[in-house]
């Protein structure tokens, strides 16, 4: 689990402001008010005491943002409890599921679907659009994120767009962060509602988990938001590890 956490506190902090208030790393969007892309995530072993908790609240009150902490609930218990104690409360308790290389299962795209890796800046803007609209932002993706998106690919990161073969329209997307010692995670699995129930976010979560276990990846990880998406992820060969807390004030 500290693999995990490390991995996920160094990706939360990529292209992020960030603060480091007593065992928390505090990290903010500089775009997106989105609570999803604003949360601390605390140190392995964390102690917090009460005024970590009140300054890490204040922090995030300064930017007019909703306080929220994000991490692996075995590595660091007494952060649970102090932030607990102080009045937040527990947004929800979710799985990480795994999938070892050699467990990935092979989910072909359903007819009428390709899947392709964003080369393009239409091809990226395409894919983002869809997370940004599927994630509830504004699908008018600003030219930044697109060279951001573009640059996060050259150096190491991963994508997948699907889209409708017949007419060219996106049809989902996704993506995995770039393999650190090992490790990786596969997030924003999107598809829009008129492409749903069709098998599109299993064969993009199949195509992003192949993709990174080819590059080297040993240990590959995602949270799934629901008890839908779990079974989704299972039928791409992930099974789950511990839990992930989201805590917020």
């Amino acid at each position: 689990m500290s693999a995990l956490q490390s991995h996920m506190r160094r990706a939360a902090a990529a292209g992020r402001d960030t603060e480091q208030v007593g065992p928390f790393l505090a990290t903010f969007s500089r775009r997106s008010a989105n609570p999803f892309l604003n949360y601390a995530i605390p140190d392995d072993g964390a102690r917090p005491s009460r005024s970590d908790v009140d300054g890490l609240r204040d922090a995030y009150a300064r930017r007019d943002l909703s306080p929220r902490v994000e991490f692996m609930a075995d590595t660091a218990p007494e952060a649970e409890r102090a932030l607990l104690a102080a009045g937040w409360s527990v947004e929800r308790r979710i799985p990480v599921m795994l999938c070892a290389p050699g467990s990935a299962l092979t989910v072909p795209a359903p007819a009428g679907i390709e899947l392709v890796v964003p080369g393009t800046d239409d091809e990226v803007q395409a894919m983002l659009a869809v997370q940004y609209e599927v994630f509830g932002e504004s699908p008018d993706v600003p030219d930044d994120e697109v060279v951001k998106t573009r640059e996060q690919l050259r150096t190491g990161g991963f994508a997948v767009l699907a889209r409708d073969a017949a007419t060219g329209a996106p049809a989902g997307g996704g993506v995995a962060e770039v393999i650190v010692d090992g490790t990786t995670e596969v997030a924003g699995i999107a598809v829009p509602a008129p492409y749903r129930r069709r098998g599109i976010g299993a064969a993009l979560t199949a195509f992003l988990t192949s993709a990174v276990h080819d590059a080297g990846a040993r240990t590959v990880f995602l949270t799934p938001a629901g008890i839908p998406e779990q079974r989704m992820y299972a039928r791409a060969g992930y099974t789950p590890t511990g839990d992930m807390l989201h805590v917020s004030r």
